[in-house]
Formats: C-alpha cells, sequence, structure tokens
C-alpha cells in the first residue's frame, strides 16, 4: 500500500491549524486547514478530507501547496484576467481623441457616440470593437456620458438675451 504525501509540521501542529481556521474568513481555506490538521492528528486522507468538506484529490493539493509555501499557500489564488484588448499607449490615444471631441467642420458628428469610437478604433488600431465592449474601455477610463445641449443652427444671440431679460424683440 502506497503512503501518502508527508506533511511538514515545522510551520503549525493541528491545534494552531484549527485555531487558526476559526478565525479565517475565507471558507476555501478553512476547509483546507481542517483538513490538514485532520491527516496530522492521524486521520486517513480520505476521511480526513471528508471531515473538512472537500475530496481527497483537494486536500493532496492543499499538502503540496501547504509544504511548499506554509500557511499562504492554503489561501485561493486570484484568477487571471484576459488581457486587455487596446494597449495603454491605444488607451492614452482614445482618451485624447474623446477629450478633444469632435469636429463638425471635418465631417466629425457633433458628439461622439460607441460607434463612434469603435470606428475610430478599427482604423487607427486595426482592432476590432463591439459598442458593448467600448463601453466597458470608456468607463474604465474615467470617462463618463456627457452630452451637450443642443443648440438650433439659426439661434440668434439676440433673441437669447431679449428672452433671458423677458422682453421681447418686437417693436
Amino acid at each position: 500500500m502506497a503512503h501518502g504525501l508527508p506533511i511538514r509540521t515545522d510551520v503549525a501542529s493541528p491545534s494552531e491549524l484549527r485555531r487558526l481556521a476559526k478565525k479565517e474568513p475565507r471558507r476555501r481555506t478553512v476547509q483546507r486547514m481542517l483538513a490538514i490538521a485532520n491527516a496530522l492528528e492521524g486521520l486517513s486522507r480520505a476521511d480526513a478530507a471528508r471531515a473538512a468538506g472537500i475530496d481527497r484529490q483537494s486536500l493532496r493539493d492543499a499538502v503540496l501547496r501547504f509544504n511548499a509555501e506554509g500557511l499562504a499557500g492554503l489561501v485561493d489564488r486570484p484568477n487571471g484576467r484576459r488581457p486587455e484588448r487596446l494597449t495603454d499607449g491605444e488607451q492614452a490615444a482614445l482618451v485624447a481623441h474623446v477629450l478633444r471631441g469632435p469636429d463638425p467642420e471635418r465631417g466629425d458628428p457633433s458628439s461622439w457616440t460607441l460607434p463612434d469610437l469603435c470606428r475610430f478604433i478599427e482604423a487607427r488600431f486595426n482592432k476590432t470593437m463591439c459598442p458593448q465592449s467600448m463601453s466597458r474601455v470608456v468607463r474604465r477610463l474615467g470617462l463618463s456620458r456627457q452630452k451637450a445641449r443642443p443648440v438650433h443652427p439659426q439661434r440668434s444671440a439676440k433673441a437669447a438675451q431679449a428672452f433671458a431679460k423677458g422682453g421681447s424683440l418686437l417693436p
């Protein structure tokens, strides 16, 4: 019959592991600590894992990490994120483009929309993005959706001043 992996005892005793488990806020870390404490007290690996609420393979993985890293090895590692679609330089160019604003004289729209920004990214960096993804990028970059008040093209400044004063333009 094969023997299980040896568990290092120089880090913590079973009673010390149980005391630390009571203070630990993360449930999965507590389960690993209790399973290792059970195994150190002489229970079989299957019984130790079952008593802690995990399976035998999870106990084996926890023992390997505990032996290599100590108590820090029992804490869940953060999951990786998908890399950003736009690099830092491309994000900076997008922010500059948005803050510069559209130029209607050049044929730009009166205000940027998410599809407009997607077309800018595609033309400038040859990367395609959908408007939903662009919305997440824009929010993550700290840009908010602000829309300027519409201005009528035939607006008269003189009429606006007269209206503000409560007067009328009629003689």
